[in-house]
């Protein structure tokens, strides 16, 4: 069986490293400012998509991100692990978004995209930590959803059975296709690059990459089309610019405070019993225990 697989994908700040220059002026994130990594569980995603490709031989996965210039990487990494596709959202009118308007962003491109039986993406992304993205492309498309996906136990035609993470476990639930799976990072890591790929799609570059004059593979690109990552932009995708960017975003943030905890006074106990019940009595004390 041969399926079409979306993932989608975000570059996002490495929020380990953030700064007091991380937010701009207008409340939104100044990306600029911190490096740039690929959202970890939308790579958990990418391995369950690789898995289905490797289960069902010819199937095609395409990488959805939408973003600056900059998030050509991500595709480019997609491409390294297995991936066949990769589409940049990229347009000012996408800047400042919140999650409302990137579903509705993205919406408008899988729309473009056409026929697909599943799309993945990871169940969130580490700079907002919101969740809702997938669950709201999912309802814009009039898609059955599954959330907290740890593993496909089985996909038979136009039904899949899915293992999901609960609050104290799991269950295996079953959803018909086409559908949205949003994975957890409970499931399988993502495998690491293919030499033979990372050689062949390091070239790979958006059409404005290409025509920058540092790109040295402007023939190459021109005999394989592989090369050439897709660039959208909001015209193409036929969307509303209303509903895109800050315009389209009910959600502003207005301040993001880098909080460090500094330690405290230490104490060392022993295995003495007397020590023990002192180190016991002082929990109970500041409610830490009990």
């Amino acid at each position: 069986m041969e399926l079409n697989i979306i993932v989608l994908a975000k570059q996002v700040p490495d929020t380990r490293n953030v700064g007091q220059q991380a937010m701009n002026p207008d409340g939104t994130v100044n990306r600029s400012a911190l490096p740039a990594i690929f959202n970890p569980e939308d790579l958990n995603a990418l391995e369950q998509a690789l898995l289905i490709k490797d289960a069902n031989p010819g199937s095609r996965i395409t990488l959805l991100t939408m973003g600056p210039a900059r998030a050509a990487d991500i595709l480019r990494e997609g491409l390294y692990r297995g991936a066949d596709a990769g589409i940049l959202l990229s347009d000012r009118a996408f800047a400042g978004a919140d999650t409302l308007a990137t579903s509705y962003a993205l919406t408008s491109a899988i729309r473009k995209i056409g026929k697909f039986d599943i799309i993945l993406c990871g169940r969130q992304a580490i700079d907002g930590d919101t969740a809702q993205v997938g669950p709201q492309v999912a309802q814009q498309l009039g898609l059955p959803q599954v959330t907290y996906t740890r593993r496909i136990v089985n996909l038979d035609g136009d039904k899949v059975v899915v293992e999901r993470s609960i609050e104290n476990g799991v269950e295996v639930v079953e959803a018909p296709l086409p559908l949205l799976l949003t994975v957890d990072g409970a499931a399988a890591p993502c495998r690491p690059r293919n030499a033979y790929r990372l050689l062949r799609f390091c070239r790979a570059a958006t059409p404005s990459e290409q025509a920058a004059d540092g790109y040295r593979y402007k023939e190459k690109a021109a005999a394989d089309d592989a090369l050439t990552l897709q660039e959208w932009n909001l015209e193409f995708v036929g969307g509303d610019a209303s509903r895109c960017g800050l315009s389209g975003s009910p959600t502003k943030v207005k301040k993001v405070d880098n909080v460090i905890f500094q330690a405290k006074e230490s104490k060392r106990f022993t295995a003495d019993d007397a020590q023990i019940k002192e180190l016991v009595g002082e929990l109970l004390a500041n409610h830490t225990i009990g």
